[in-house]
Parts: structure tokens; C-alpha cells; sequence
């Protein structure tokens, strides 16, 4: 062991968790120990979330904690460019490096400046494993595909902080994936701020892996990463016309009938003042024909409500396409006026107690959706993920439920079950959003 410590404190979405990895990784093959305690840690990386002001705060008191438990704090993230990146060094001036996200080498970089590390220390012969640091537990991981987005959504400032969209080169993530399924994974979670548009920067350049050539585009990314035998999920699809392409490689079990699409709203008015890339008329439509191509297939999705401008009858145009829709999984979130965004010069911004009535209305109807979906599941038999083993029992997932944001798998008696195991049991009983087996 190395007398270069690091502590490390990651917050924010899975994009931000896989930035949290690479840094941890480069850090490692570079000779550093990650602590998890402040006392022990010469230094103490914060990976802020800069998305919506309730994050922002939970990444301004982080980096403030850290300073008061250690005193040599480097902050990367979301937060690390433009306005915020002043302001967390207007608020915390003791701070040692601010970097914007995914700017891995500036953080490795300041680790190294603050923290020089042991000369010694050789990265072909110290134990790092093949995939990498990894902060999933190891029979899951998340696959970044690209950064940053093309859209343009008015509440949302993503690609003021991210920048445009850059695909990765098929042929890294494919060797990234091989590395993580021979390490054990057995779930790949795809993921990034627009799945569907992987490639679009590169004109779907031609790549290779294990010298054969591959498309930079999602369906033949899909159709590789089929190839493992694992579960791989698909997050932050957009409902372009070629995503349909991918429902047939559900149909035959090549990737899990799993589909996450940011439908957001369901009024065609609310819509265009978002400025989302596409539109509700359409999208009932499209959720019938995917489920009549694969009868299986759970649909994710979030909505927004609150949103300026929102009238009564927006709204209810919401929960009208959320009772035709009758979708799987959903999460709902109130409007948030985030600096920066667009949306926030609308007229008309709906109040906050109006948004709060709104969001409980939307939220009762779903879950009495999702009650009645889970319950025709009752007597069949599911495959299960476990995730956690106790002396009670079991925890896991189905094929229908992502980590950490779906609903949980409760299985009495686990005598021989591990986490990362497939089992497979009947469904006893329901409520909401969860399942119980045995």
C-alpha cells in the first residue's frame, strides 16, 4: 500500500457514476489508495451533479463537508464549468481545482499536483483489475456509450455542461463490454444522454472489434452486445422511427424487452414549449406497435409537471396519454427552475403548490396503473437477478426492473443464492411497484 491516499465522494446520475470510475481507475494504475474516510485521505475528489438546484445543494454542502473533515478538496462534475464553477469558489475559496464533467485528466491531473505520486509504483504489476474501478456491485455495470447531446430542451442545460453529442468508437465499447462480462458482469446497462443517436456524430463510421466491422450506430451495438448472453438494458432512448429496429432483438431475448423513453409530457402544446425532438401524437402509436412486436416489453419513462405555461387542461391531456399509454415503469418530476435553462423565460410559471397537487394527482393514477400491470403477474414464473442475499431472504430484480430506480424482487429463503445468480420462481404476491416470489 501507497502513503497516497485519496478520498473520493461521487454523486449524481450513472453518467456521473461512470466519470467517478474512470478517474478511480486512472488513479489506481497511477499508484494512489481511494480511503473511505476523510481523516485518512490527503486529498478528497467531490464528482458534483449540477441537473436541478435541490442536486446542486447536495453537491455545494458535500464540497463544504469536505473541507471541514480534510481541507483539500478537488471538485469536478457538472458543476466545475461556467457560473457554478465561480460560485462553489465564491462559497468555498479554499478549494484546491475546479474541472468541468468528464474532465478526467484535469482531476488525475490536480490529484497528482497536491498529492505527487510514489515514484515506485508500477501499474503492470500492481493488482487493478482488467474492467477497472468499478462503484456497482460487481455483477452489474453501467456502459457509456457517448456524451453530451444535440437537443436543445428548454429545461434543460445539459449540453451547456456537457457540450455536444460524442460517440464513443464502437470498438471501445465493445472491448470495455468483453472486459466487464469476463470480470463477472452479468447485466449491462446502456447508457447516455441519447442512446438512440449513438453514432450520428460520426456519420455511424465503421469501427472493428476483435477485427470485425461494426456500425457506430445502436442497432448493430445491440446486436454485438446480444452476442454476450447477459441482460443488456437500454436507457435514454429517444422514439426515433429506428428504435423499432431494436424491438425485434427484444422479441428473440437478444437484449432484455426493457425500453426507457423520456416521453416527458403528454400534451402536443406543452411539447413544442420544451422543445423536445419528438411529439405525443405519435407516440401512442408507437407503444403499439412496439408491444405488438414484442408482447413483453416493459416501457420506462419520466414526465415533467408543473412546467410553465401549464394549464389545467395541459395537464389533464397528461393523465389522459398516461391512461392510454398505460406504461410500466414511471418517475415524475416538478418543474425545476434550473439557472440557465430556457424554459424559465416562459410566461405563466406554474406555483409551487400547484406543482406539488399536480404531481400527487399524476403519481395516484400511475401507481394504481402499475398495481394493476404487477398484479396479472401473479402465479407466472419470473427470472430474477439477485442483488442481495440476508438471512431472511433474497432481493433482485426481473427482467422488467432496472437498478436503483425499478421495483425490487423479494425472495424468501436464499440457501445457496448469491448476488449476480439467476433464479427463477413463481410470483406470490404484488403491491405498487414490487414483486414477491417463492
Amino acid at each position: 500500500m501507497s502513503g497516497n491516499k485519496v478520498g473520493f465522494v461521487s454523486l449524481g446520475c450513472p453518467k456521473a457514476l461512470v466519470d467517478s470510475e474512470r478517474i478511480l481507475t486512472q488513479l489506481k494504475l497511477d499508484g494512489y489508495d481511494i480511503v473511505p474516510t476523510y481523516e485518512d485521505a490527503q486529498v478528497v475528489v467531490v464528482n458534483t451533479c449540477g441537473f436541478i438546484d435541490s442536486a446542486k445543494q447536495e453537491s455545494l454542502d458535500a464540497i463544504g463537508e469536505a473541507i471541514s473533515e480534510n481541507g483539500r478538496v478537488i471538485v469536478t462534475g457538472c458543476m466545475g464549468k461556467g457560473e457554478d464553477a465561480n460560485a462553489i469558489m465564491q462559497l468555498h475559496p479554499k478549494v484546491l481545482s475546479v474541472s468541468g464533467p468528464a474532465a478526467y485528466e484535469e482531476v488525475v491531473g490536480a490529484v497528482h499536483e497536491f498529492v505527487p505520486h510514489t515514484p515506485a509504483h508500477d501499474p503492470y504489476t500492481d493488482l487493478v483489475p482488467p474492467q477497472g474501478v468499478k462503484l456497482t456491485p460487481r455483477h452489474y455495470a453501467y456502459l457509456k456509450i457517448s456524451e453530451g447531446c444535440n437537443h436543445r430542451c428548454s429545461f434543460c442545460i445539459i449540453p451547456d455542461m456537457r457540450g455536444d453529442l460524442v460517440s464513443r468508437p464502437i470498438g471501445d465499447v465493445m472491448e470495455e463490454a468483453e472486459r466487464l462480462v469476463r470480470a463477472g458482469v452479468r447485466e449491462l446497462l446502456v447508457i447516455s444522454q441519447d442512446t438512440s443517436a449513438y453514432g450520428v456524430d460520426m456519420k455511424y463510421r465503421t469501427g472493428f472489434w476483435n477485427g470485425r466491422p461494426l456500425k457506430t450506430r445502436m442497432q448493430e451495438l445491440c446486436e454485438a452486445l446480444g452476442e454476450f448472453g447477459i441482460w443488456v438494458r437500454l436507457h435514454y432512448v429517444y422514439p426515433y422511427p429506428h428504435v423499432d429496429d431494436v424491438i425485434p432483438l427484444m422479441a428473440e431475448g437478444r437484449i432484455l424487452p426493457y425500453l426507457d423513453v423520456p416521453f416527458q409530457h403528454g400534451s402536443p402544446d406543452v411539447l413544442r414549449r420544451m422543445k423536445r425532438p419528438a411529439a405525443a401524437e405519435k407516440a401512442l402509436e408507437r407503444i403499439e406497435a412496439w408491444r405488438t412486436a414484442c408482447p413483453d416489453i416493459t416501457l420506462r419513462s419520466t414526465f415533467i409537471v408543473g412546467f410553465p405555461g401549464e394549464t389545467e387542461a395541459e395537464f389533464e391531456e397528461l393523465l389522459d396519454f398516461i391512461r392510454a399509454a398505460r406504461l410500466d415503469r414511471v418517475g415524475c418530476f416538478q418543474y425545476s427552475p434550473v439557472k440557465g435553462a430556457r424554459a424559465n423565460d416562459l410566461p405563466d410559471p406554474v406555483p409551487d403548490a400547484l406543482k406539488q397537487e399536480r404531481w400527487e394527482r399524476f403519481m395516484a393514477l400511475q401507481q394504481q396503473i402499475s398495481a394493476g400491470k404487477l398484479q396479472q403477474k401473479l402465479g407466472s414464473t419470473i427470472e430474477i437477478l439477485v442483488d442481495e442475499v440476508h438471512a431472511e431472504g433474497a432481493i433482485g430484480r426481473s427482467r422488467a426492473d432496472a437498478p436503483e430506480i425499478d421495483g425490487r424482487v423479494y425472495l424468501e429463503g436464499a440457501e445457496g443464492l448469491g448476488p449476480g445468480d439467476f433464479v427463477e420462481a413463481e410470483v406470490t404476491a404484488t403491491d405498487e411497484y414490487d414483486l414477491w416470489v417463492g
